[in-house]
């Protein structure tokens, strides 16, 4: 027997599905309160020495949280080829100010204070603004695009073909429901960057924080109500018609789909994600309460598991689709067609199994190392050392 036969190729997708749905977890988790402190900087922290302690929180980390978002996208890239060129095609533009926003935001934490002028550190506060709040709004939109499903086809070469040009094609994501899946995901994270603060700082800096988060959580908690029940009622779901093929090939044209009915039909078929739901509500609803009352390392720990579930609840809502298609149902790409190949999948598998528990040590250390809070003395005594 080859090795890569010793686990059959749909469960390897199954695993490799679940793993990207860590991975983008992972993101957000980590990178996600970088992101919330960054769009929440204009606002929790009024003069130089406050921007810098916020700044500092996240200063020693942000590069390595960001591990996740390039491991992400490894994983599409490798694992999920199709994915990869359907999605990029088409958010080609967003994919861009993404990008632009991430560059603009380490070139802010650099230059930031290399200069004692106000206006100067000021234009550089609100581009760290802006590489926050930008990819939190895009990554939401992007989500509510995945749901409503995206205009495209495949040729019979498996080539993805869209209609109009650039500009147009991400005008065109700016659709009500996704935009509504943004402010769910800038809320949601505005509510993480704020527990963090909480956690990291201490005095008007922490205070601040914990209003704005407290707001941002329940607009995070009403907008993703409003979503689930707009999913109810106001968009069409997807389903497969014919029966999985053990074991097939990817290529997502032997496949016959349905548009219409509802995403949410999924609960009855397998009720036990509801689970996933539940786990956003809670979490939100604990984190606020945990802002509220001054708590940190519970708010911190109630805010990712919101989170989780929030994120958790798009995938198991919409499998066994990673990506749908509005103009051909049948190009829609599932976790059964869009994969790598068998031993591809499997090699990445075993890397994965060596070297992710290798990330985790080395986060966790790190954050050990790093555990404690960020003051306005650690700031000013150390001027010329961080940021």
């Amino acid at each position: 027997m080859i090795l890569y036969e010793l686990i059959d190729y749909d469960t390897l997708r199954v695993i490799w599905w679940a793993l990207l749905g860590v991975l983008l977890i992972g993101f957000a988790l980590t990178d996600g309160f970088d992101m919330g402190v960054g769009a929440l900087l204009p606002f929790v922290a009024k003069t130089d020495v406050e921007r810098r302690v916020a700044i500092n929180t996240v200063g020693p980390v942000w590069e390595g949280n960001q591990v996740w978002f390039i491991l992400g996208g490894g994983a599409i890239f490798a694992a999920w080829p199709p994915l990869y060129a359907v999605s990029f095609s088409g958010f080609y533009l967003a994919m861009f100010v993404v990008l632009a926003a991430f560059i603009v935001r380490p070139v802010a934490f650099k230059y930031r204070s290399k200069r004692d002028s106000a206006g100067w550190r000021a234009r550089w506060d609100w581009a760290l603004f802006a590489g926050g709040a930008v990819p939190a709004l895009l990554f939401g939109v992007a989500v509510g695009n995945v749901l409503l499903g995206v205009p495209f086809h495949l040729t019979d070469d498996l080539m993805p073909m869209y209609d109009g040009n650039v500009a147009v094609k991400f005008l065109g994501l700016l659709r009500p429901f996704a935009l509504l899946a943004g402010v769910v995901s800038l809320s949601m994270l505005l509510m993480h960057g704020a527990a963090w603060l909480s956690l990291k700082t201490e005095g008007k800096v922490a205070e601040r924080a914990r209003t704005i988060g407290t707001r941002a959580g329940l607009v995070a908690a009403t907008g993703y109500a409003l979503a689930g029940l707009w999913l109810a009622i106001g968009v069409d779901g997807f389903a497969l018609v014919n029966e999985v093929v053990p074991n097939g090939p990817s290529n997502p044209l032997y496949s016959e789909v349905t548009r219409g009915g509802s995403w949410l039909a999924a609960y009855s078929l397998r009720p036990w994600i509801v689970a996933a739901p539940l786990m956003g509500f809670a979490g939100i609803a604990m984190a606020v309460r945990g802002l509220r009352a001054g708590r940190e390392v519970s708010t911190l720990l109630w805010s990712k598991l919101g989170i989780t579930g929030i994120i958790a609840s798009v995938g198991l809502t919409m499998f066994p689709f990673v990506l749908p298609s509005t103009v051909d149902p049948n190009s829609s790409l599932t976790v059964w067609d869009a994969s790598s190949s068998h031993q591809t999948l499997f090699i990445m598998l075993v890397a994965t199994v060596i070297f992710m528990p290798l990330i985790l040590a080395y986060t966790a250390w790190v954050y050990r190392v790093l555990w404690g809070k960020v003051t306005d003395s650690q700031v000013t005594e150390n001027a010329d050392t961080v940021y």
